[in-house]
């Protein structure tokens, strides 16, 4: 695999400091107090003075955006992803809920398990080849590079920040995949010496021999050192690789493809909660006790198949975003719906290697703390993912109106007690290693009609009206966002700048009103998917909410996420609010005559 061809798309430009400047004052109106407003406004207008701090800013940025393939994404990875220390688990891993299988029993699972490996690889040999057919938006081809880092790619602890790792241009890409049952590893080969991919059959018959190797449960669950908080665990990092065993092992799952999970079984539950019992099922495993221990939560893909068919995946979040996930999984999806292949004759393969690790006392309490702290975060992860039946994109289109749009102001109506900064990732691929910028949901006219909403004394004629304003204006961002023009990115650059010109921070970083733009209570993301399953992530503030969602034809797929330890919260009010707020909007919208235009 060589490197994809990306000169034919433009490079991320630099927004003009002004335009940022006034949308940035925009994006404070509806959140900050008169005040504030206003003492931030002055600060802006020092900033922006012609030959002051902010222009000087400028200036180094268009430098660097000259320079560099994309200005961004190195600063991007850095401080989003690999500088952040809370755990990966629930803080930054997303996962993903596939729908519900019907096996019950381990030769189901083992099958599906043969069946999705399979599938995996089909998609392998198709970035492999460079034959990934190219995205478009509109008529704009997108970045393909994010497909690149998702596979042989593993995130490596360090005790101040990490690194991600990335085997597939090695000279000898790896050709094997880890399987991990009953907190136990084994390196699975999944290419014939001839280089053509194993038959359904034969992982099969491999899987097998893994499960009857670990029926019994291994006392130290290693994996869940992955789930602790990233300077602890890079400090047990180093000690568990001074082991030349350990060593050797850790490297054979960080070079892996991939990573397939064999989850035992968990508690029954009744089908109205069994998706969000899957839900925290991906994201975090259930706890010490049950699942938390058969991951390693730095690989970059790991597929996750319980006995009892729950079956989903979660992915470290450093080297990609959503999108390509799900295409991934919606070709996995397919390909497994085809019939089986013819069977091959059974040439006798080589046992699966186990990975074998040396526990020293020191090793144990490490693992005994990571235990702690994981059932710490499995008892504060409040968890709703529902599927809201009454209507889909269906719906909203009907209208004319965005179904992302909609659904947001129905988000903002939901959560209306607090109008609080509301992040809705937008994707930055029309341009060279473009990731995401921050699509600002919470305007002054999303505002204006969701307290229009609670008024008696206006008209529906006059609410619909400014539902419609406050759609458009989301319309309107988000293009402007997907263009490379929003404010987050750019203002982060703007203070990155500063510090690496080492020159003191500008005051408008260490203003109030930017904690507060900052201090996402509301961090939502659509994820669209041909395949009928949701996403979820966890809040990436101590009182927020995490949503993300999969508008289908006709219905939508959600998953909440709050603390416990926050009073303010709770997950399956939010979800409920939601539901209650889409129906009164389609309501407000079928009784309200249409304008004459």
């Amino acid at each position: 695999m060589r490197s994809v061809d990306r000169s034919g798309l433009p490079k991320l430009p630099v927004p003009p400091l002004q335009q940022t400047c006034e949308h940035y004052l925009a994006a404070l109106t509806p959140i900050v107090d008169p005040e504030e407003l206003n003492h931030t406004r002055k600060l802006l207008e020092e900033f922006q003075k012609p030959g002051g701090v902010g222009e000087r800013l400028q200036k180094g940025l268009e430098q660097r955006a000259k320079k560099m393939e994309n200005w961004l994404s190195d600063w991007w990875l850095q401080t989003a992803y690999l500088d952040y220390r809370m755990p990966v688990v629930v803080h930054s891993s997303p996962g993903v809920v596939l729908p519900r299988m019907e096996f019950s029993d381990r030769q189901g699972q083992m099958r599906y398990a043969a069946k999705l490996i399979a599938g995996v690889l089909d998609f392998k040999s198709m970035i492999d080849n460079e034959t990934l057919p190219v995205e478009y938006l509109g008529a704009k081809p997108l970045c393909m590079n994010q497909y690149y880092k998702v596979l042989s790619s593993c995130r490596i602890p360090g005790t101040k920040r990490d690194t991600v790792v990335n085997y597939t241009l090695d000279k000898r890409p790896p050709t094997h995949i880890t399987v991990v049952h009953n907190f136990q590893f084994f390196v699975l080969d999944v290419y014939n010496s001839d280089a053509t991919p194993l038959t359904v059959d034969q992982i099969y018959i491999q899987l097998e021999k893994i499960w009857n190797s670990s029926l019994q449960t291994n006392k130290e669950p290693i994996g869940i050192l992955t789930s602790n908080h990233r300077n602890s665990w890079g400090k047990a990092y180093n000690n568990l690789i001074k082991d030349k065993t350990n060593k050797e092992s850790v490297r054979a799952i960080q070079k892996s493809i991939f990573t397939v999970c064999l989850d035992a079984p968990i508690p029954r539950v009744s089908d109205d909660m069994y998706r969000t019992r899957a839900g925290v099922q991906m994201l975090h495993g259930g706890g010490s006790r049950w699942n938390s221990g058969n991951r390693w939560f730095d690989k970059t893909l790991q597929f996750i198949i319980g006995e009892d068919g729950t079956c989903g995946l979660i992915y470290e979040h450093a080297p990609a975003e959503g999108p390509p996930i799900v295409s991934l999984i919606d070709h996995v999806v397919e390909y497994m719906k085809k019939s089986e292949m013819v069977r091959t004759p059974m040439v006798p393969l080589r046992m699966p290697q186990k990975l074998r690790f040396h526990i020293t006392p020191e090793i144990k309490k490490d693992i005994e703390e990571a235990k702690q702290n994981m059932n710490i975060m499995v008892h504060d992860l409040d968890m709703k993912v529902s599927v809201f039946s009454h209507f889909g994109k269906d719906f909203p289109k009907s209208q004319k109106m965005s179904p992302d749009a909609f659904i947001q102001m129905a988000l903002q109506l939901a959560i209306y007690k607090r109008c609080c900064p509301t992040y809705e990732s937008a994707s930055l691929r029309m341009f060279r290693l473009g990731r995401t910028d921050t699509i600002r949901s919470t305007t002054i006219d999303s505002d204006k009609f969701v307290k229009a909403m609670d008024d008696p004394a206006k008209h529906n004629t006059e609410k619909v009206a400014l539902l419609d304003k406050a759609v458009k204006a989301h319309r309107a961002y988000t293009d402007m966002a997907i263009r490379g023009q929003a404010i987050d990115r750019h203002l982060l650059g703007l203070k990155l700048q500063a510090i690496e010109d080492l020159a003191a921070l500008p005051e408008i970083f260490m203003d109030t009103s930017y904690a507060v733009v900052l201090h996402f209570n509301l961090s939502t993301s659509q994820v669209p998917a041909k395949t009928n399953c949701v996403m979820c992530f966890g809040p990436v503030v101590p009182d927020g909410y995490g949503v993300c969602y999969n508008p289908m034809d006709t219905h939508i797929n959600f998953a909440v996420s709050a603390f416990n330890s926050c009073q303010d919260t709770n997950a399956a009010r939010l979800a409920q609010a939601l539901e209650d707020a889409l129906l009164d909007i389609k309501t407000l919208l079928e009784q309200t005559p249409k304008a004459k235009l």
